[in-house]
């Protein structure tokens, strides 16, 4: 996996606590987004990207990416960016909905998500994340809206 991280200086970081990606590899192992081929790419004072590959195993009948891998996609940057904006020991960050616009189809190479936040409040977040080819054209926009939960009041809810 090849990371790459931009300049810290150009806007304030948006991050609970400074990270690298090489922490998240973990965290990934095991789950769709491993067995999809998905690899986080950059992370940026307010941003996070990742690629994932158009092959058979994010490909639909008809050999274009599949939808619901791009919305997988999408997911998977703004859930991960959601989480790194709190405090893991206060707060989960969980999704409670997504849309998606499909505007290209791909039939190979590779796409790549961006995730920006819209809005990062104490308990709702709403993420952005671009899809492009690798000719950089728009293959999806989604929008993810994320809940913030307090870890201790949901404790004391049980």
């Amino acid at each position: 996996m090849s990371i790459q991280v931009c300049d810290q200086s150009e806007v304030r970081p948006i991050w609970f606590q400074a990270f690298s990606l090489a922490q998240l590899v973990p965290v990934c192992e095991g789950t769709a987004i491993s067995h999809l081929g998905i690899e986080l790419s950059e992370v940026g004072p307010d941003f996070l990207r990742a690629r994932m590959p158009v092959d058979a195993r994010t490909a639909q009948p008809f050999g274009l990416l599949h939808g619901g891998a791009s919305v997988l996609l999408a997911e998977t940057l703004g859930s991960l960016a959601a989480e790194l904006c709190v405090d893991s020991q206060k707060f989960r960050c969980v999704g409670l909905e997504i849309n998606a616009n499909h505007v290209r189809g791909v039939r190979s190479g590779w796409v790549t998500g961006t995730t920006k936040p819209i809005h990062i409040g104490r308990s709702t977040q709403i993420w952005e994340t671009r899809i492009v080819d690798e000719q950089a054209r728009l293959v999806c926009l989604s929008r993810l809206t994320v809940g913030v939960l307090d870890l201790a009041k949901d404790s004391q809810d049980r």
